[in-house]
Parts: structure tokens; sequence; C-alpha cells
């Protein structure tokens, strides 16, 4: 009778442990914040990414709970395209040199025990709103060359650049609303 209870003991607290929180750090080789913005009042839609991107995930499955931190350089905007680069990060849109970063942090969501959405704060151009992201594919996986749990998950949301004061052209018509489209992998934090 001792020994089954011992075992029940054991198995709750390994139980208990499993279910802990767990981190996981951005790969900023992997995880890519893109976007597409309207070019001459429907002329074109501009395509972008920002190349270098850092964070922080928690994620506890078993509670369905986890938070999301994420800090972007805006600096590293890119367009494929040299002088728009420069025209976007200089003084008249982004102000990189006076708003280097842009972050997010948010609550995750989870529908039917998977993270379904992530909903919080976009600050950018130094203005701080509410954003919300629609998850449409998550996955967690042991990666067979680091020996880690890696997640990676597909994000989509969209929102008005002129609530953050990035309204440039908005008098020649173009549209301020952004289309985001973030691609992210995370690993398992020592």
């Amino acid at each position: 009778m001792k020994t089954r209870n011992m075992m029940l003991l054991l198995l709750a607290g390994a139980t208990t442990a499993a279910a802990a929180p767990i981190t996981y750090d951005v790969d900023p080789n992997h995880t890519h914040p893109s976007f597409e913005v309207d070019h001459f009042v429907g002329l074109s839609t501009w395509r972008g990414t920002f190349k270098k991107t850092t964070g922080k995930i928690v994620l506890d499955t078993a509670a369905s709970t986890g938070t999301v931190d994420i800090t972007i350089d805006a600096a590293s905007i890119d367009f494929a395209h040299d002088k728009l680069n420069e025209h976007v990060a200089g003084p008249e849109i982004l102000d990189t040199a006076k708003y280097p970063t842009a972050t997010f942090s948010g609550k995750i969501g989870f529908s039917n025990g998977t993270p379904a959405t992530v909903s919080g704060n976009l600050t950018l151009h130094g203005v701080t709103k509410p954003v919300t992201l629609t998850i449409d594919s998550f996955k967690c996986i042991q990666h067979p060359m680091l020996k880690k749990q890696v997640c990676g998950a597909d994000a989509v949301g969209t929102f008005n650049r002129a609530d953050f004061g990035v309204n440039y052209a908005q008098k020649l018509g173009f549209k301020q609303e952004v289309a985001l489209r973030i691609q992210v992998e995370a690993v398992k934090a020592e």
C-alpha cells in the first residue's frame, strides 16, 4: 500500500512538473515579420520584411496560457529596394533614429488545446495600440539537429498605420491598412 501511494505521489509530481510553463527564445534566423502596404492608391502592393527580430514566448499548454514578447529592429526593414528602405527608415516615415524598435507584447489565446490568437499591444513609432493576431498554424517538435524542442507558428493580422503616426502619403490617398504576417520559430530556453 505504501509503495502504491508513493508511486501515485511521484506520478502526480511528474505531471505537475510537465505542466509548468516553458520559455522559448525566438530564433532570429527563422523568424520573419513581413507586411504588405498599398503603393499609389491600389496601383500595387509593396511587400517587405524586418530582418532582425528577438524575443521570448512562454507556453503552458496544460493551462492553455502563454505570453509573447517580441522586439523588432525597425532599421532592418527590407523592401528589396535600397532607396525605399532608406526612405521608410528615415524621418518622414518610421524615423528609426528616434524610434529604433517596434515591440509587441501579448497573451496567447487557445482553442481546443492549441494556440489560436495573440492579443496584445504593438508599439510602433512611439505609439502603443492593441493588435490581435490569428495563428494559422502551430507545431512543436524535437528538432533533429538542435536536439531541443522547437515551436513554430504562422500568424496574421492587420492594423492601421495612421493610428501609430505613420501616415505618410495618406493625403495622396494611400491606403493606411497594413497586413502583417509573421513566421516565427522559437527554441526551448536552457
